[in-house]
């Protein structure tokens, strides 16, 4: 199926990472900083690897992640010994490094890079949260209407504005997925303008959302650095974070 090579090659095309850290070709990094592992709020910047190293785009913006604040994901970076990693249903935002690519949405067409996929959602479009199921945590297209409790329940197409687009965030992906590790996480559009926290993603303003997905370059491997500030203190020398 397209989309889920398209989710597949976002890590597999991955450049060699560095000793701990950052993938050694990425030139494309959103770093998202929480004030503490319960926080519930974040900030966001976008930096460009350029000729004298890492160089802020533009302004920090804000952002809201899973209502319980976060917890180690799995992505390129290396989980602390013993450390809490993410779980279905917990609520928290995955931290750590992540692969980013791949929209998704309402719209018949978007502002993007031209190799950035993107992919117009329909009713029959599944992202797949059952712990149980051989898909998890894959995007699948029904060659039918949802007609089972199941289909529904897994359906991307919601009576939801918050879902009308979406950046895939690569945490336990395809092709190596972990049962209940933790699926469907992306950045999305927040809700109550950011009165509310999400379930485990990273929300954000609709304009600001439209504005990072149009600043993507697949080619330069554009990656996600989720950390409390403390982690990212502790850990930017090492992993070669900007």
């Amino acid at each position: 199926m397209k989309a889920l090579a398209i989710v597949a090659a976002v890590v597999a095309m991955a450049g060699p990472v560095a000793a701990a850290g950052l993938p050694a070709d990425s030139t494309q990094c959103v770093v998202g900083l929480a004030d503490g592992w319960n926080d519930s709020h974040a900030t966001l910047s976008f930096y460009e690897k350029r000729a004298g190293g890492w160089q802020r785009v533009g302004e920090p913006w804000p952002a809201r992640l899973g209502k319980n604040g976060l917890v180690w994901g799995l992505g390129v970076h290396p989980v602390p010994a013993g450390a809490s990693t993410k779980r279905e249903g917990d609520f928290r935002a995955p931290a750590g490094i992540f692969h980013i690519g791949g929209v998704w949405g309402y719209a018949a067409s978007i502002r993007k890079h031209p190799q950035l996929y993107y992919h117009k959602v329909s009713s029959r479009d599944l992202w797949v949260e059952d712990p149980a199921s051989a898909s998890y945590n894959k995007h699948l297209v029904l060659d039918h209407e949802p007609a089972t409790a199941w289909e529904k329940k897994q359906q991307m197409k919601q009576d939801d504005p918050a879902h009308a687009l979406k950046l895939f965030i690569a945490h336990n992906a395809p092709p190596t997925v972990v049962p209940n590790a933790g699926s469907s996480i992306f950045f999305h559009i927040w809700r109550a303008a950011g009165g509310k926290p999400s379930a485990g993603c990273t929300t954000m303003a609709e304009g600001k959302m439209r504005d990072l997905i149009a600043r993507l370059d697949p080619t330069r491997q554009p990656v996600y650095v989720l950390l409390p500030k403390a982690e990212y203190a502790k850990h930017r020398t090492e992993w070669k974070l900007p």
